[in-house]
C-alpha cells in the first residue's frame, strides 16, 4: 500500500513541473457559486474556456476568465506552447480561509455571524493529443 502511494506522488511530482498553471488564492468568493462556473469549462479546450467564460454573467466567470487567461500566457512565455493546442486539464477549487468579520443581529437580543466564504482556484493546462 505504501509502495503505491509512493509511486504515484513520484508520478504525480515528476508531471507537476511539465505542465503550466496559474492559480488565485484567497479571492472572496463563495466555493460553492464558483464550482457552478467551474464544472462548465472543466476539459474544455483554451479557446472555448474563454468564449464561454467572457459570455458568462457570473462573477466567478470574470475571476475565473483571468485565471485561465493567465494560465496561457504562462504556457506561452514560459513553455513555448501554443495556447490554440491547449485544453483544461485541471481546474481546482478549493475552500479558503472564512472570515467572521460582521454580525447581523434579530429580534430578543439574539445574533447571527456573517461569514464571507473564499476559494483558492487553480487551472492547469495541458497539450491535446
Amino acid at each position: 500500500m505504501a509502495k503505491r502511494i509512493r509511486e504515484k506522488t513520484e508520478k504525480i511530482n515528476a508531471n507537476k513541473e511539465t505542465r503550466p498553471y496559474a492559480s488565485v488564492r484567497y479571492e472572496r468568493l463563495s466555493p460553492t457559486k464558483a464550482k457552478i462556473v467551474i464544472d462548465t469549462v472543466r476539459g474544455k479546450s483554451y479557446d472555448d474556456a474563454v468564449a464561454i467564460l467572457s459570455n458568462m454573467p457570473q462573477d466567478a466567470a470574470a475571476i475565473l476568465l483571468k485565471v485561465v487567461k493567465s494560465a496561457g500566457a504562462n504556457a506561452e512565455h514560459n513553455k513555448g506552447l501554443n495556447v490554440h493546442d491547449l485544453y483544461l486539464a485541471e481546474v481546482i477549487l478549493g475552500q479558503g480561509p472564512v472570515r467572521k468579520n460582521r454580525v447581523n443581529y434579530h429580534g430578543r437580543g439574539r445574533a447571527a455571524r456573517i461569514t464571507t466564504r473564499t476559494s483558492h482556484i487553480k487551472v492547469v493546462l495541458d497539450v491535446k493529443e
